[in-house]
């Protein structure tokens, strides 16, 4: 038995313990390696090879648009524009002319051609060596397969012949392949290489398909027919598993299943605790669609809506229209419960160099991302903001700020870019909720320390316990060499958590939590006995979260959470709170355990 890790992918009503771990037998993506040897033709059949690449890049055009309409029917406009970025590559009128002309300079048949300009392409694209332009190489990795597939006569039907369940392992998948796989059959996704913030992990959380991306090398020795289990909950791919580890996670995903089953009830419930204390459980969300999630499984309202799909989803940035109709969209939905939209985010592992700096950073989580991008992209910032201000008047709609560390940088964000985004919205005559609320993520340890400056000008805080345990313990938790330091438990961390909440509550300025930690049952006690009396996870979490508030007493909380800031490493933070909520809700945590 052997365990590889890498990145999870999440989507908010999609990974739960029952559809984030799945165990079945794997079908491995061969990488396609269409070797095209350089064959040249008769000077006089070179117009016809013109003639015969026009009509393979056509055809290659032509099927893209069926997955651009496609995907824009199941997923929307967002995700389809991935595909007409492609259709953008394809027609590039300088990678049609350089191929044409080689086949009518260099007699080249046009399959040689078209090898050697998109990989020239390619070569110049990885010189430059960051996320973004992986994606890019990606895209046009795929560009040429389609349009030799054409030239060739061969086409690509693995994936479609599937006739049972597999869990799909592959170096990467292209925009195309993941678009087009079958839930029915695809049951979970494990890459080699990809982010976040790539094509893949974009698609797979939007088609609700548990995901692990970058994974590194592993795939050697690993054969089609072999059982693996998928665990997206942890970034977990575990090869060839015993006996016993399958009973574990089968035990797993059959008492989740029937715990989903039972908590569904729990839809239309408030979270009150057993002594009387109201809990709001709020939905953390992706994508506009999953507004949708959070109804059903009764969210009080949005406590965080990342918005970097916009940008990451298409080629050009996004119109102030477009952010419009997203945040309208959710808005609505949500019919006048909180919907806190956080202002863009790239950088970290929320890569997206075509919108923040043109050379990448030696080290992005310390670098240009959060507020201080938005605020050097003056013009990306009034166009998310303005569409924001519009959408206001249809729902309570809050503005929240990302990355926050020092008030000079809040007060620039909210009285000198809101406020002249406000004007000029006043001078068009266009309406806008001018009573709207302005918070901010409390991510970094300097804003902790400083909270009782930043509740005098902001509305509301939402402690992000990601970032802030990144920086709290300086591990990067994308890095695999250092992601066993990454613990949220941390005792560290649970201090800076217990400081804000007790800020905030002196200055009565309302705090959340919003991090990964807020939909982690075992550690929910501790959090409610640090203060907290607002949570914000994703959707699938938000029944559980409910059930366990109403089963537990807030003095056993405040017992638990202070017992916890006396230890001293985060295992034993864990243990102690699985073994007293244990204690506390046996036949409830034996279920999950």
């Amino acid at each position: 038995m052997k365990t590889v890790s890498g990145i999870p992918v999440f989507n908010g009503g999609a990974v739960d313990n029952a559809f984030g771990i799945v165990i079945g037998r794997v079908f491995v993506q061969e990488s396609e390696r269409l070797g095209i040897e350089e064959r040249i033709i008769p000077t006089d059949e070179i117009e016809n090879e013109i003639i015969r690449y026009k009509t393979a890049v056509n055809d290659t055009r032509i099927e893209i648009e069926s997955n651009r309409d496609t995907t824009l029917e199941s997923l929307g406009r967002n995700f389809a524009d991935i595909f007409e970025a492609q259709i953008h590559i394809l027609q590039d009128p300088r990678l049609l002319r350089e191929t044409e002309n080689l086949i009518r300079t260099k007699s080249l048949a046009a399959e040689s051609a078209v090898a050697i300009t998109h990989n020239a392409q390619i070569e110049i694209f990885r010189k430059l060596n960051n996320t973004y332009i992986a994606e890019k190489i990606n895209d046009i990795r795929d560009i040429e397969k389609r349009v030799l597939r054409y030239l060739l006569g061969t086409r690509s039907e693995s994936l479609r012949k599937l006739t049972e369940p597999v869990i799909l392992l592959a170096s990467n998948l292209t925009p195309s392949e993941t678009a087009n796989l079958d839930r029915n059959f695809v049951k979970a996704v494990v890459t080699e290489s990809g982010g976040l913030g790539g094509h893949t992990a974009i698609l797979a959380a939007a088609l609700e398909i548990p995901c692990i991306v970058g994974c590194g090398n592993f795939l050697e020795n690993i054969k089609n027919g072999d059982i693996v289990i998928v665990d997206a909950i942890s970034g977990l791919l575990i090869l060839s598993p015993d006996d016993s580890t399958i009973k574990k996670y089968q035990k797993i995903i059959d008492s989740s299943s029937a715990r989903i089953e039972n908590l569904d009830e729990l839809r239309d419930a408030e979270a009150i605790t057993l002594d009387g204390t109201k809990i709001e459980i709020l939905a953390n969300i992706e994508f506009p669609q999953e507004a949708d999630n959070a109804i059903q499984r009764g969210a009080s309202g949005i406590g965080l809506f990342r918005t970097e799909f916009l940008y990451l989803t298409q080629e050009s940035e996004p119109t102030e229209d477009e952010h419009f109709g997203s945040y309208k969209r959710v808005a609505e939905v949500m019919d006048g419960k909180p919907v806190v939209i956080r202002t863009f985010d790239f950088g970290d592992d929320k890569e997206s160099n075509k919108h923040g700096e043109s050379t990448p950073e030696r080290n992005p989580a310390l670098g240009l991302r959060g507020i201080r991008l938005a605020l050097k992209r003056w013009q990306l910032f009034r166009t998310q903001i303005r569409a924001i201000l519009r959408a206001s008047i249809y729902g309570n709609i809050q503005i929240m700020f990302p990355l926050v560390s020092t008030v000079k940088e809040f007060r620039q964000a909210r009285y000198t870019a809101v406020k002249e985004f406000m004007d000029e919205l006043e001078h068009d005559g266009i309406p806008y909720n001018k009573e709207i609320k302005i918070g901010m993520m409390v991510e970094v340890p300097a804003a902790v320390v400083m909270l009782d400056h930043f509740a005098e000008i902001a509305d509301f805080f939402s402690i992000g316990t990601n970032d802030l345990t990144q920086y709290v313990l300086a591990s990067d938790r994308g890095n695999r060499h250092v992601s066993h330091l990454f613990s949220s438990s941390d005792p560290a961390v649970l201090r800076m958590i217990h400081s804000a909440v007790k800020i905030a509550d002196q200055t009565e300025t309302p705090i959340s939590l919003c991090g990964q930690l807020g939909g982690d049952p075992m550690r929910l006690a501790i959090l409610l006995g640090l203060g907290l009396r607002s949570i914000s996870c994703t959707p699938s979490s938000i029944p559980r979260i409910k059930k366990i508030c109403r089963r537990i007493m807030i003095a056993d909380c405040k017992r638990i959470a202070e017992k916890s800031l006396q230890f001293s490493n985060a295992s034993d933070v864990q243990d102690y709170a699985i073994r007293e909520m244990i204690n506390i809700i046996p036949d409830l945590m034996n279920k999950i355990f």
